[in-house]
C-alpha cells in the first residue's frame, strides 16, 4: 500500500450496519509511501493508521501518480 499527502483513505465498515469511515492522508510517516499514515477523517479526528485489508487509498490526480513514481525510485 502506497499513498502520498491529499490522498484519501477509505476504510470500509467491518461489521453489518457500521459506517464506512473516509478520510485524508496529512502525513505519510512510512519510506516510500508506506505506512503509517496520519489520516485527518471527516469528523475532524486525527489518527496514526497503519491500514489493513478493509482499506483503500484513493489516489487525487496526476500530482499523486508522479509522487508515487518517486517515492518508488
Amino acid at each position: 500500500m502506497q499513498a502520498v499527502v491529499g490522498d484519501r483513505l477509505h476504510v470500509h465498515g467491518s461489521v453489518v450496519g457500521q459506517p464506512d469511515r473516509m478520510g485524508e492522508i496529512i502525513e505519510v510517516r512510512g519510506v516510500g509511501g508506506e505506512p503509517p499514515y496520519l489520516v485527518q477523517f471527516e469528523n475532524g479526528h486525527n489518527c496514526l493508521m497503519f491500514p489493513g485489508p478493509d482499506a483503500v487509498i484513493e489516489h487525487q490526480g496526476k500530482k499523486a501518480k508522479k509522487a508515487l513514481a518517486k517515492a518508488k525510485r
